[in-house]
């Protein structure tokens, strides 16, 4: 029986010594071939690149076509779109009617525009366009008050009303906003007015600065905004919100200030002009609005109170309407003591004298 064992053992080493010279010659043949093969594709490389991608694209732009009927389907209204109609109206730069008014973009406006007076046009309209005052233009341009425009004259137009200055040496904006019976805060929110160092604007001489609602020396405007404010917590006629403080507004409500100041000498106390939980109370991300309380009414309201030299809440607490939540200081990017009041809705900051007045 051992025998058997042996002779198969030695039957099968035999037979794997004569299969594996063959498969071992074949292996190496086949290697050889392949080494061969891929030298000569390494050495034509590229040769056959664009035409493939050529072929490709033109396979996708055919399936493209082919499966657009298909895709239209599923459009509203079932519309092919290669058989779309043509629109009914072409926009052109030439209008039918010679009564439409010239349209201005509602992007603010950051420089002084140059403007050439059309045919019909008054002080009046352009400042309409513009949304400026008359006496602005009438200022801007050394006009008399009660001035006739030409066809084809040149008009500078200001970004905002107010005036215009050019800095000259050794001015300062409060300097220049005394000039101008203006303050000097407005100067500084004006987002296109720039210094030399944003934490003393200091000013470059020779630079163009805007004034906002300045008022050119020896010249008594059409209206002054500038007003005293109520008696601080004075309920307003809707009954809504109490005024914050009282002192004299300094700056109105604008595109680029969203907010109404309140300035006062004397540092009175900042009242909560409704009842709400405080939301922020303190200066927590070194932003130009200082020292500042921030109030939830509960009804999709929210008021801002910036620049505060104290504050006597924290989140979290509940006040009443008329409570005093902090003192009226000049923290923060402020020129002066003055309370810097917002009414808030969502992300849109709407003006104040909607609710105060």
């Amino acid at each position: 029986m051992a025998s058997i064992f042996q002779d198969l053992k030695e039957f099968i080493a035999e037979w794997w010594k004569f299969l594996s010279v063959p498969t071992k010659n074949a292996f190496l043949h086949f290697e050889r071939t392949k080494g061969k093969f891929a030298e000569s594709l390494y050495k034509q490389r590229g040769k056959l690149a664009r035409p493939f991608v050529h072929s490709g694209m033109a396979t996708l732009s055919v399936v493209g076509v082919m499966i657009a009927p298909v895709i239209s389907q599923e459009l509203p209204g079932g519309q092919n779109p290669w058989q779309l109609a043509a629109p009914s109206a072409v926009l052109s730069a030439a209008t039918e009617n010679p009564d439409i008014s010239t349209f201005v973009s509602d992007k603010p406006r950051d420089k002084v525009y140059d403007y050439t007076v059309k045919e019909g046009d008054t002080i009046s309209s352009i400042a309409q366009t513009y949304g400026i005052s008359q006496d602005t233009i009438v200022w801007q341009n050394n006009l008399p008050k009660k001035a006739t425009l030409k066809a084809g004259q040149k008009l500078q137009i200001l970004p905002v009303t107010g005036v215009s200055h050019t800095v000259q040496k050794g001015e300062t904006i409060y300097s220049i906003a005394k000039k101008y019976q203006a303050e000097a805060q407005p100067i500084v929110d004006f987002p296109f007015n720039t210094f030399m160092n944003d934490e003393t604007f200091a000013l470059a001489v020779g630079q163009t600065l805007i004034v906002p609602e300045g008022i050119k020396p020896q010249e008594i405007p059409a209206s002054i905004a500038r007003r005293e404010v109520p008696i601080a917590g004075a309920v307003t006629g809707s009954g809504a919100f109490v005024w914050p403080t009282s002192g004299r507004i300094t700056q109105s409500y604008s595109w680029y200030h969203g907010a109404i100041d309140i300035a006062n000498s004397s540092s009175p106390d900042i009242l909560a002009a409704d009842s709400g939980v405080i939301m922020v109370a303190g200066w927590p991300d070194n932003s130009g609005y200082g020292n500042r309380v921030v109030i939830d009414h509960g009804n999709g309201y929210r008021t801002l109170y910036g620049h505060l030299v104290q504050y006597y809440v924290q989140p979290g607490d509940k006040v009443s309407k008329g409570q005093a939540i902090g003192k009226m200081g000049t923290t923060g990017r402020s020129t002066g003591i003055h309370l810097h009041f917002e009414v808030r809705a969502g992300n849109s900051r709407l003006n104040p004298f909607d609710f105060l007045k």
